[in-house]
């Protein structure tokens, strides 16, 4: 069973936990390094100020266990979102683990009235692209920002 969070400063340990491990498992999905957030750099108020500056931050619970973590951030005037720093376990993939992470980030950026959800793929992380496809992303030209990307993809939200 998958159930999906959505955390607060409070849940920072939780946060910690499974993002050093997504950080050691796949260090080329991320602009972040496992090494600025260690040593002197992991430090509980750091961790809690992550979750806190980040508008939508949530991890996926598959059978009791966290299995996956996904962000998302709104731009200034509301009318935009980003998904940021989605991460599925090696263990918990192909288990519909990512696609309840991207159905609980879409949710939330619409509920918002976030007219898009963009994201950034790293070069080579084919089965990333699949799901987002899967979700409705498509590709779009990089941005002068996406420069350190492979791909950038957008979501346009479904107006009822």
């Amino acid at each position: 069973m998958i159930v999906v969070r959505e955390l607060s400063a409070e849940n920072w340990a939780e946060w910690r936990d499974l993002r050093l491990a997504a950080l050691r498992e796949d260090p080329a999905a991320f602009s972040a390094k496992l090494a600025d957030w260690q040593g002197e750099n992991d430090a509980e108020p750091r961790w809690r100020a992550r979750l806190r500056d980040v508008s939508f931050n949530a991890l996926a619970d598959l059978d009791g266990v966290p299995a996956g973590m996904v962000s998302g951030h709104l731009s200034e005037r509301g009318d935009k979102a980003e998904l940021l720093s989605m991460w599925v376990a090696p263990s918990a993939r192909g288990r519909g683990v990512g696609d309840a992470l991207v159905r609980a980030v879409v949710r939330w950026s619409e509920g918002r009235g976030a007219g898009e959800l963009m994201l950034r793929v790293a070069g080579g992380n084919e089965q990333a692209l699949v799901l987002y496809r899967r979700h409705g992303f498509v590709k779009r030209p990089l941005s002068s920002e996406a420069a350190s990307c492979e791909h950038e993809m957008v979501r346009e939200a479904h107006r009822a």
